[in-house]
């Protein structure tokens, strides 16, 4: 797929709606200083969307037109900047380096193992309710 600027267009403008709902969650549930608790969830809820949208695209054909424009706009622009593994990290070495290396270990592994986990479950998810499309047989 060559650099196009409607992609980057469709990427950027997802990527501001997820920004703010993940900006607007975070400002309405305040962090908890000892478990981010918020950033924890969004990451977990955006992994099971992800794996719902992706699977859903391409149950229902090959990645172009408005399924190309949906993985765009939906998947690598909101649920991208809907979910933070970047604030991950740094709650992770906030808490590291604050002496809590328990709390750090299970919060980083927990995101990453329930992220991994949300995501198949988003698939399957989707497979259950978008059989795949077969290829109807042209007669000879």
């Amino acid at each position: 797929m060559h650099l196009r600027l409607r992609y980057l267009l469709l990427v950027a403008a997802g990527g501001t709606v997820g920004t703010g709902a993940r900006e607007g969650l975070t400002l309405t549930f305040p962090a908890d200083p000892a478990f981010d608790t918020v950033i924890f969830a969004i990451n977990i809820v955006g992994a099971l969307l992800l794996g719902v949208l992706l699977e859903s695209l391409a149950r229902a054909g090959s990645d172009e037109g408005r399924r190309r424009t949906a993985r765009l706009l939906l998947g690598t622009g909101a649920l991208g900047g809907f979910t933070t593994y970047s604030t991950l990290a740094t709650d992770t070495a906030h808490l590291l380096t604050t002496g809590h290396p328990a709390p750090a270990a299970l919060y980083a592994l927990g995101t990453v193992l329930l992220g991994a986990l949300a995501s198949w479950t988003g698939i399957a998810l989707a497979a259950a309710l978008h059989p795949r499309r077969t290829q109807r047989k042209v007669p000879a």
